[in-house]
């Protein structure tokens, strides 16, 4: 079984309004996943550091960040980023650029879980209907663009309000959506923003949304989390 997790971390910056990034590695050390897709994992402006600097993730966890070599303190492409813990071993890995009027992103990597294959996509989706529409199809083009196949998980902040219309409907031609549970905001969840997708041949044991206090401080949104099997 493969563990994996979605975190909108919000650049570290709690409901408390404080930037805390040691709570940040308690709430992923909580989680336990062995593959996280964050959202908001850099700062938005001026260098754009990573929110959680690369000594306290190597230092507080067994977690480290897939190096898509775009900024050298930065963690990902803006602001998502995939974190495995550090016995995973990345085959490949690459940006996908989908379009956008804001700084939005999306960050695919291949991995090898305890020799099991599996390919992970994060993504944090626009405000716009419209243009959430068109970034998801770009990733769906993308991933069916690509040499091979290999089981799936598509994990992120969507950004989708509405239970099964929008950007939904257009993953779901290809994937299955984990009734993962609502995510935001952290405080008094209403609305499931934050999504896990799998293809055909990836089983789901286990799903769900980690409600620690620690994680409910941390940020506006709740991490969700999912035990997969790759056929």
């Amino acid at each position: 079984m493969i563990r994996v997790a979605s975190y909108n971390m919000r650049k570290a910056i709690g409901t408390d309004r404080r930037r805390l990034p040691a709570r940040t590695i308690d709430v992923l050390r909580e989680i336990g996943a062995d593959v996280v897709a964050l959202q908001e994992a850099d700062r938005r402006f001026g260098a754009r550091l990573s929110a959680i600097p690369h000594y306290l993730l190597d230092d507080q966890s067994d977690l480290r960040a897939v190096d898509f070599g775009v900024r050298p303190d930065g963690m990902g492409w803006h602001g998502n980023a995939i974190l495995v813990r550090k016995s995973v071993e990345v085959i490949d890995r690459a940006v996908i650029h989908i379009p956008t009027l804001e700084p939005r992103g999306a960050v695919r990597a291949d991995l090898r879980v305890r020799g099991q294959h599996i390919r992970v996509v994060g993504m944090h989706l626009d405000l716009s209907g419209l243009r959430r529409r068109r970034q998801a199809r770009a990733i769906i083009a993308h991933l069916e663009s690509l040499d091979g196949t290999l089981p799936t998980v598509l994990m992120g902040d969507l950004n989708e309000w509405s239970p099964e219309g929008g950007c939904l409907r257009d993953f779901a031609d290809h994937y299955g959506f984990v009734p993962c549970g609502r995510s935001f905001h952290a405080r008094r969840p209403v609305v499931a923003l934050d999504r896990i997708m799998v293809s055909p041949d990836v089983t789901v044991e286990a799903c769900g949304v980690h409600r620690s206090p620690a994680a409910r401080l941390a940020s506006d949104h709740l991490p969700i989390w999912a035990t997969v099997e790759p056929q």
